[in-house]
């Protein structure tokens, strides 16, 4: 397994570099550059051109897209991540200042989702054709269906601004540092995005049992008399968990930027809401680094889904 894992890794490097270049392709086919999202229609028409030229000179813009891919390339490697166009912050103070509120609003959703999907769907697969079994198929299938921008504008307009009980929107009220402070702001875009993942987790939770508790080595643990819950959770359900794994560990570095829609509702100061407006202003240093995140966390947890799944499984064999 080791080296699978270490190949694995090598790999990622060429992976990388071919996915950062049609990224930073993909910005450069775009039309204007970040003088002309950072400068006013009203201010840019009393500048000349030859001002114009300056300020893309001085932040670089001038050079061939070849050439500034290399540098920025090169200051990367070198672990120099650069600054924001629109500001001029370092990019690395922008993600230790937006990532854990992303990081924290992905992980709730990720662990309410886990725990009442899972449950959910192995309730439904051990009580299949029964009215529950029907309510919770249909339930799954409509928070798969509805938009989550819909769910987004409901409960805000619900719970927040109708009743009153959660705040409207942002991470902390001023004054207020700890988790528990930030609780009453978590709760609501937090369940309205693990409701969408809850959908996916129970069905692929029921099907995934389904197809365990036909196999046959559970009627055989049944042939040799042991009791009914420890065939259907230590036999059956811990082979239902292994696609469950691998939907929830792919799951999990696509909220790192998927969440903007969330983020955008709620004004939640993430990752997600900050890569939208650098997109908006052609900020490409950072939204170069921002793509290259969620990239990196996509192929990482490729590979950890692997090795837990030949440790969870003992027929899987990694070569």
């Amino acid at each position: 397994m080791l080296t699978y894992v270490i190949r694995r890794i090598l790999a990622l490097v060429p992976m990388l570099l071919a996915i950062s270049f049609l990224v930073y392709l993909g910005l450069e086919l775009t039309p204007g550059d970040a003088v002309s999202y950072m400068i006013p229609p009203d201010v840019a028409g009393n500048l000349s051109a030859e001002d114009l030229d300056a300020l893309r000179e001085q932040l670089g813009l001038n050079r061939s897209f070849l050439e500034r891919y290399g540098i920025w390339l090169v200051n990367v490697l070198q672990g120099n991540f650069g600054h924001s166009l629109e500001g001029g912050v370092p990019i690395k103070d922008i993600f230790l200042d937006r990532l854990p509120a992303t990081l924290e609003l992905s992980g709730f959703a990720i662990l309410v989702s886990t725990v009442v999907g899972c449950t959910l769907g192995t309730i439904s697969a051990l009580k299949r054709g029964s009215v529950t079994d029907n309510g919770l198929t249909v339930s799954g299938m409509l928070g798969v269906s509805v938009p989550e921008f819909f769910f987004g504008l409901v409960a805000l307009s619900f719970f927040a601004l109708y009743l009153e009980w959660l705040p409207v929107g942002g991470r902390l009220m001023p004054g207020y540092d700890s988790f528990w402070d930030r609780m009453p702001h978590l709760i609501l875009p937090g369940m309205v995005l693990s409701l969408m993942m809850t959908a996916g987790v129970m069905r692929y939770s029921r099907a995934a049992m389904l197809d365990a508790l036909g196999r046959e080595y559970i009627r055989t643990a049944r042939a040799k008399g042991l009791p009914e819950w420890r065939v259907n959770i230590m036999h059956g359900l811990r082979t239902a968990l292994t696609p469950v794994i691998v939907l929830i560990g792919f799951r999990l570095p696509t909220l790192i930027g998927g969440t903007v829609i969330i983020e955008q509702i709620f004004q939640w100061p993430g990752i997600g809401n900050e890569f939208i407006g650098a997109v908006r202003g052609q900020d490409y240093p950072l939204v170069m680094m921002i793509a290259l995140f969620s990239v990196l966390a996509m192929l990482l947890a490729s590979l950890i889904i692997d090795v837990l799944t030949a440790l969870l499984d003992p027929r899987v064999r990694l070569e």
